[in-house]
C-alpha cells in the first residue's frame, strides 16, 4: 500500500509539491505528461494551478485526477518531514 496524499502545491514550470502521509516530500514533473489525452488541458496553467487534495490523491477541477501510487512513484523524493 502507498502513502496519501496529504497536501499538494503547484508550482512554477507545470511542477507539483507533494507531501504525503509519511511525511515524505516530493516534487512531480507534470511537463511530460502535458501533450497525451486529457492532460492536455493542465496546458492552461490556470487550471492547472487548481489542484488540489481529493480523499487520498490530487485531481484538478477539470474532473482529472492521478492514481496515487502513479504519483508516489513518479515523484523525485526531496525531504523527509520531521515530527
Amino acid at each position: 500500500m502507498y502513502p496519501s496524499i496529504v497536501k499538494v502545491l503547484p508550482g512554477k514550470d507545470y511542477m507539483l509539491s507533494i507531501t504525503f502521509d509519511n511525511g515524505e516530500i516530493g516534487t512531480l514533473d507534470m511537463k511530460q505528461f502535458l501533450n497525451f489525452g486529457v492532460f492536455k488541458r493542465l496546458k492552461n496553467y490556470d487550471i492547472f494551478k487548481t489542484v488540489r487534495v481529493s480523499f487520498d490523491t490530487i485531481e484538478w477541477n477539470t474532473g482529472l485526477d492521478l492514481d496515487p501510487e502513479f504519483i508516489y512513484m513518479e515523484c523525485k523524493k526531496v525531504a523527509q518531514q520531521v515530527a
